[in-house]
């Protein structure tokens, strides 16, 4: 059960980098990520069944979670439709075209060759997930990288200094998104199985995983942000597990991650409150 379960935090934790992009990085709560997260699973599960090698599959889930990323970035700057609206339409559009994709609600991976057929799937997995890591981390500190963290913060002082705050806007959610496709595709081959309902609930998840992270590991100096969420996400993972063996049913998996959302972000505010009235 142990390894299970770490082996799936991990792989949600491509997820979570992805969000902390959108979500802290760019503070844009993206919904989109519930539909990309399946998408990148029906592109990679109707590549193997084609044939198509594992490697090429998740490329191809890159470019098309980049893709769901650009439509809610472009019709959130070109429309000015608010953030929250677009990734609800573009998470909406992307149900019907998961179903496009994968022509029906569920395709079985069983006889298809994937990255897990053959070798270690944890040590497979680790070496992906560090390597993620180590490029994000490198891409944070590039211009780009300043100038993203920029968007987030200070919005306006992008602009002065001549910068295209659209632009960025819209490539920071191509990466996001990218990045939950391809954590949606490496799902599919774990689990053996891409099913269109997959990515219901991502976006919790990936919140959940943040916001402990945040809880547990912010005041620590060692450990920077992309680690952070990567940890949130495996704590995070054995939590549920534990509530699972706890008799929990899996059914109320949803509620359970809504409580623990709210519990921690409600403790998170009683502390600030407490802080503030110390003060005082």
């Amino acid at each position: 059960m142990i390894l299970g379960t770490l082996e799936q935090s991990l792989i949600f934790a491509f997820m979570v980098l992805g969000l902390y992009i959108s979500y802290k990085i760019l503070d844009f709560p993206d919904l989109t990520v519930d539909g990309s997260f399946s998408l990148g699973a029906s592109v990679v599960a109707v590549s193997l069944v084609n044939g198509i090698d594992p490697i090429i599959a998740m490329i191809l889930a890159c470019i098309a979670g980049s893709l769901a990323g650009f439509i809610t970035g472009y019709i959130h700057v070109k429309y000015n439709i608010t953030n929250l609206l677009s990734g609800i339409i573009v998470m909406s559009g992307l149900y019907s075209i998961n179903l496009r994709v994968m022509g029906r609600s569920n395709i079985p991976l069983f006889n298809a060759n994937t990255m897990f057929t053959s070798g270690n799937s944890l040590l497979k997995i680790i070496v992906l997930l560090i390597a993620v890591k180590l490029i994000l981390d490198f891409i944070l500190k590039t211009k780009f990288g300043f100038a993203l963290r920029a968007m987030g913060d200070n919005e306006v002082l992008l602009i002065s200094l001549g910068i295209n705050e659209k632009n960025i806007k819209i490539i920071g959610l191509m990466l996001a998104n990218s990045l939950v496709a391809f954590s949606g595709g490496i799902l599919a081959q774990y689990q053996g199985f891409s099913d269109i309902g997959m990515g219901t609930g991502t976006i919790i998840t990936g919140l959940a995983s943040i916001i402990i992270g945040e809880s547990i590991f912010k005041e620590t100096k060692f450990i920077n942000m992309t680690l952070l969420v990567i940890l949130g996400s495996v704590i995070y993972k054995f939590i549920i597990s534990i509530t699972l063996t706890m008799g929990m049913n899996p059914g109320d998996l949803k509620l359970i991650t809504s409580i623990i959302v709210i519990a921690i972000m409600g403790s998170k505010n009683i502390k600030k409150f407490k802080g503030g009235a110390k003060l005082a």
